[in-house]
This record gives structure tokens, sequence and C-alpha cells, in this order.
């Protein structure tokens, strides 16, 4: 890429191929959360309308092996761009985990947060407990309407707005670890190079996003995100 001056502004996306070497699986790809459920039965209000009690099965699970992982080596060199680089950096993740924050970093999670519970009914928000049941009240209204504080399929992304104003003042835009095919996120490369971001692609293979990024680099997360962070801060 061109020369970036020192004080550029940086925006990462994140998605779940930067956790997966720390042991969490990715949701599409083969041996992925979504080839053993169907979504539609743990990560959609109807399902949980359905079976809540499956549903807060399926989280606690993941909110247990999240709370087992330890960053990686890639969550680490963006933790160290966040902190060497003269210009503003901001961490938006697709990732529920909480390993960027385990890194030094707060991200802006669109998609919510294993960590967090929210009320259906009063819609109060807390931190969630290591094991949450149906029969939980909400500690607002005393609603038995408890819910992990992760977006479902249907339901509208968190923060938008202010995304979309990072995106538009982006010099430079990489996606890391993302499919490029879940949308809104998936659009988000294209407004960021439609306002003229210089944007990087770094993933495991080749994904639509290749063909509308400036710089792709293939590989492991590990590798390639802290060769491509030591690079920027030379």
């Amino acid at each position: 890429m061109t020369a970036m001056s020192a004080n550029a502004k940086i925006v990462v996306m994140t998605g779940a191929g930067i956790s997966a070497e720390s042991g969490l699986g990715t949701f599409r790809d083969a041996g992925g959360v979504w080839t053993q459920h169907d979504f539609r039965d743990v990560a959609t209000p109807e399902g949980f309308a359905r079976d809540p009690a499956r549903v807060h099965d399926f989280y606690n699970q993941r909110r247990a092996n999240a709370a087992r992982a330890k960053p990686n080596a890639a969550h680490h060199a963006l933790a160290r761009l966040a902190t060497g680089h003269g210009g503003e950096v901001v961490i938006v993740t697709q990732n529920v985990d909480g390993l960027h924050e385990a890194a030094g970093v707060t991200p802006i999670h669109m998609h919510g947060r294993l960590a967090g519970a929210t009320c259906a009914a009063c819609h109060a928000t807390w931190e969630a407990p290591e094991v949450m049941n149906p029969a939980d009240p909400c500690p607002a209204c005393g609603a038995a309407a408890t819910r992990p504080d992760v977006v479902w399929f249907g339901e509208t992304p968190k923060h938008m707005d202010e995304i979309a104003r990072h995106l538009t003042g982006a010099d430079l835009f990489a996606v890391i670890g993302t499919s490029g095919t879940v949308w809104p996120a998936a659009g988000f490369a294209e407004i960021a190079a439609g306002h003229g971001a210089h944007v990087v692609e770094l993933n495991l293979a080749p994904t639509p996003l290749t063909e509308i990024a400036d710089e792709a680099i293939h590989g492991p997360a590990t590798e390639t995100v802290p060769a491509w962070v030591a690079r920027l801060l030379a």
C-alpha cells in the first residue's frame, strides 16, 4: 500500500476467523457451528420463543468455551496497533467473545456479547452469570424473560450509526477473519472504499471481499495479522 500518515484513521473489522486459532469455532466453514446446529433453533427470536431452554443451553456452552479461550497472536497484534499507532484505531467485531478485551482492546461489538444478558420484556442489560436459565428473573423488572445479549438472525446489529461514522472517516479499512457474506457487515468494505479508504483483507483464503480489497493477504490470522501490524508500525 502507499505510505500512510502517522495520524491516519484505521478501522478494523474482525470476524470468527480471528478467534478460530484460540479454539473458538467459525460458523460457515466445514465443521463450523451452523453445520452442527440449525441456527433457526438456537439463534432466532422464534427459536427462543419455541424452546428457551434449548437456546440457553446452547449459549451457556458457548459462554463456557469463550471463558476458557485465550487471545492469540492476532488479538495481541491489534492491541499493539491500537496503542502504537499515532492516529485513531477502531476495532469493530462481529464476534461475541471477549478475546479483544482480554488482549487489551475495547471493540465495538456489533453482534453483542456472550458475557452480557438482556431482558426481552424491558430491554435492561447486565453482565451474564456463567449459567442462564429460562426461569431467571430480570433484575430490573422481574420478568422471566432473560436472554443472552447477542444479536440473532432477523435482528438489527448494534451501534450501526457509530460504525457508519467510522467507515466513512477511515483512511485504512481492514477486514480480518470474516466470510464477507453476512449483511450488513459484508457491505462495510465497499462503504469504506467509496469514501476513499484503502481496503485490506486478511483471511485464511479468498472470499467475496477479495475483489473489493486493494490488498489481499491470505493465511492464518496468527501469522498474517502480526506481520501486517508490524509493517504498519515500522
